[in-house]
């Protein structure tokens, strides 16, 4: 199944129980077409996945660039301790400032939990 087709069934199935929840397992009295609540439904899980991908993708750039920042230069046994002390120290303030900024993006790309409301 795709991710498309999975899309529409998870859709289909969560519009489906909330219409149970509302009106009961018969759906009498149901006005309210499923499929209009299985887009509503999808529209939403669409958002949810691209914000998902979003974040994964600025995590996975994140780490490249600490690999890179990781990797030894390649004049290492040329550099003085000093100039060693000095490269490494830039070093770690770079992964420091990229740590930094993917965190405040993951932290502003995830949605704050809600309390649930009370059940009646």
């Amino acid at each position: 199944m795709n991710a498309a087709t999975q899309l529409v069934s998870l859709s289909n199935a969560a519009a489906e129980e909330v219409l149970r929840v509302i009106y009961g397992d018969d759906l009498e009295g149901c006005a309210v077409s499923m499929d209009n609540i299985a887009r509503v439904i999808k529209e939403v899980f669409q958002e949810h996945a691209g914000h998902s991908s979003e974040v994964s993708e600025l995590h996975t750039k994140g780490f490249e660039a600490v690999q890179l920042l990781a990797t030894p230069p390649a004049d290492g046994n040329i550099l003085s301790a000093d100039d060693l002390r000095s490269l490494l120290g830039e070093r770690l303030d770079s992964i420091r400032e990229l740590a930094t900024k993917i965190l405040n993006a993951t932290s502003a790309a995830v949605p704050s939990a809600e309390p649930e409301p009370p059940e009646p």
